[in-house]
């Protein structure tokens, strides 16, 4: 199946020599051949590569000249899977090359298919997989190291962009800041029953806030950043939005494949995390992130990322449409 989300990406002949020549280095032999990958929004190739003496591995690369956040991304992800270390779980980090404008990393190649997460199966897979993760997660990484608060000069970049794992408490006050300036977007960018009840809306979207950030999260659970290898086990890729944030985040991202149905609704109450978190938390996310994504869509310019901003207004109108049917409106 082809990933919703879905990017224009550099091939790899469009990486720098200096890159391909490490590349070379580390797998002890030329690549010979190659299979580019569609599939999530970076700009930098996603390669399938082939050496001459049959290695093989997965090649990512992207350079600020892409696009100036996607290196903080890798950078991340490259933190991220030295915490964690090796586990069928997720691809091995084999190595990490960044020259200060680009970043690469070579990975264990993972042979599977993208799940189909229409198919009851394949949900039931991930969600147990899910689940799994977040156990694992805790065991590996049970104090993950927190960022260092922004100091930087200019206006404060989102938590996402800013260097080192994600402060998925940043994260939540940049939805209530996107949130409480929702009413200066053009009519039509977020429903009318957002604008309309804003004042009511808000105290659960700053409550945000007050969730506990303290666990290891890979915060970008989608069908693009999953694979099932042909034994049946799942593989969790792209870890550049990795993050400290609350138990029951990634069992929510697993499920919003399905959040305009209400099969999401009755699958929020059967999860023990999400049961914790509670049913006016979970509509309190969808609002924030719904809101944020519609902001981001009009306000921020966006360099080397053509089909991103139609993606966020697409997802932003899934999520406001579920919080709608779960208030009742």
């Amino acid at each position: 199946m082809t990933p919703r989300a879905t990017g224009v990406r550099a091939p790899y002949d469009a990486v720098p020599v200096a890159v391909r020549a490490w590349v070379d280095s580390v797998l002890g032999s030329p690549v010979v051949t190659v299979a580019e990958q569609v599939g999530g929004m970076s700009p930098g190739c996603a390669t399938r590569v082939t050496c001459a003496d049959g290695t093989r591995a997965f090649v990512k690369a992207v350079g600020a000249e892409l696009n100036p956040d996607s290196p903080t991304l890798f950078r991340r992800e490259i933190l991220a899977l030295t915490l964690i270390g090796s586990h069928q779980s997720w691809a091995d980090l084999m190595a990490s090359y960044d020259d200060g404008a680009w970043v690469a990393l070579v990975l264990e190649d993972i042979e599977g298919r993208h799940p189909d997460l229409a198919d009851d199966t394949d949900m039931d897979l991930l969600l147990g997989a899910v689940d799994s993760l977040g156990v694992l997660l805790g065991e590996r990484v049970p104090d993950p190291p927190r960022p260092a608060p922004w100091s930087g000069e200019g206006p404060r970049p989102a938590a996402l962009f800013r260097p080192g794992l994600c402060d998925l408490s940043e994260t939540f006050r940049d939805w209530l800041d996107a949130f409480d300036q929702a009413h200066e977007l053009p009519a039509g960018q977020v429903p009318s029953w957002v604008i309309e009840r804003q004042t009511v809306l808000r105290p659960g979207v700053a409550a945000l806030l007050d969730q506990p950030t303290d666990r290891l999260v890979h915060f970008d659970i989608r069908d693009d950043n999953l694979l099932v290898r042909p034994t049946g086990e799942l593989v969790f890729l792209d870890w550049g939005a990795t993050g400290i944030g609350p138990d029951w985040l990634d069992p929510l991202l697993a499920r919003l494949e399905r959040v305009h149905l209400p099969w999401f609704d009755a699958s929020v109450v059967r999860s023990p995390a999400l049961a914790r978190a509670g049913d006016g938390t979970v509509t309190s996310w969808l609002v924030g992130m719904g809101v944020t994504l519609a902001w981001r869509a009009h306000t921020q310019v966006v360099v080397g990322l053509p089909t991103l901003q139609a993606f966020r207004r697409a997802e932003s109108a899934r999520f406001l449409s579920a919080a709608a049917r779960r208030l009742g409106i």
